[in-house]
């Protein structure tokens, strides 16, 4: 049986020749359709039960990340929301309660980030549970903000902390980790995992000052990866500077090899991104926002290369980079 392509030959190979002109050659998170007096950005995203959530999630909460995905999406963009689509594959156990709670989830988050539904379609399926939603957002012309515009000499910033979604993924399947640490991080980190906060609040900062930026859904290490080879340059990583939450440090304290799925894990849905340089405004926005940003690294010439090193310039090195699908 012949090799399959991974996800991203996948794409690069049958895909993206496809696309057209709107579709950037598929190397970032969103089309830019122009439209009205702004562009509209574009970004779709699938959640499987059993694959992105657990069945037995509660469906507010799944309902919740299906559409704060796609916000992070269009933060990542610079993009403010305008509206989302849903399509919604329903399996045979479904019940009038469990749709209507998925339903609350969704207007709760619609009007919260002003968001509204404007359409989509419910087909059946004999399973399992499939939502896949697509966003609109528009962004001020010429202040999209790509994945592939980073430049040398350019400072690494991510919002948030890193790893607390994957560290709890893990303490889901994970009953001896769950019952070591404390009530407060295991409580904090399986609902990180659960909800993720799409920093919007951030996109008009990346519109007037970032260089590249995408969110970080797959892993840290790996998107990073994604954004240097779209941008054509290296990039060097310094882990200490990674921001973690205490909950993180409690669990990698417990088990260090915890790190390494703190930075390749997936579902942060924090934000990555490029600037030319250290920017007051962005500490300013971060202290009004209550939105904290930390600078982990700088872009540095080469071609898609990324090294993370600890504080003795030791080379760390990891078994995968990110979460990939196939």
């Amino acid at each position: 049986m012949a090799q399959r392509f991974s996800e991203d030959e996948l794409i690069a190979n049958l895909f993206a020749p496809l696309a057209g002109p709107a579709g950037l050659d598929l190397l970032d998170d969103a089309a830019l359709l122009p439209a009205r007096s702004n562009p509209i950005v574009a970004t779709v995203d699938a959640l499987v039960a059993g694959v992105h959530f657990f069945p037995d999630d509660s469906p507010a909460s799944i309902g919740k990340k299906a559409l704060r995905a796609n916000l992070s999406d269009l933060a990542a963009k610079g993009a403010e929301p305008i509206g989302f689509l849903l399509a919604l594959a329903l399996p045979p156990d479904w019940t009038n309660d469990w749709l209507a709670a998925l339903a609350a989830g969704l207007g709760e988050d619609s009007q919260g980030y002003c968001c509204p539904l404007l359409g989509g379609d419910t087909v059946a399926t004999p399973g399992p549970l499939t939502l896949s939603i697509t966003a609109l957002g528009e962004a001020p012309q010429g202040a999209f903000v790509p994945r592939g515009g980073a430049r040398s000499g350019d400072a690494i910033y991510v919002s948030g902390t890193m790893g607390d979604a994957a560290l709890g993924l893990r303490l889901r399947r994970d009953a001896a980790l769950r019952e070591r640490l404390t009530p407060r991080s295991r409580d904090y980190l399986l609902d990180r995992y659960l909800l993720p906060r799409p920093r919007l609040e951030l996109a008009p900062f990346l519109r007037a000052h970032a260089s590249a930026a995408m969110d970080v859904s797959d892993g840290l290490a790996g998107d990073l990866a994604k954004l240097a080879k779209a941008s054509g340059v290296g990039a060097r990583l310094t882990v200490e500077d990674i921001p973690l939450s205490d909950a993180a440090r409690e669990a990698i304290e417990i088990d260090p090899g915890l790190l390494e799925i703190a930075l390749t894990g997936g579902d942060d849905y924090e934000l990555l991104f490029c600037v030319r340089r250290n920017c007051s405004q962005l500490e300013k926005l971060a202290r009004a926002q209550a939105t904290p940003c930390a600078r982990i690294g700088e872009i540095i010439a080469g071609c898609g290369e990324t090294t993370f090193f600890d504080r003795r310039e030791n080379v760390l090195n990891f078994n995968k980079l990110s979460f990939s699908h196939f």
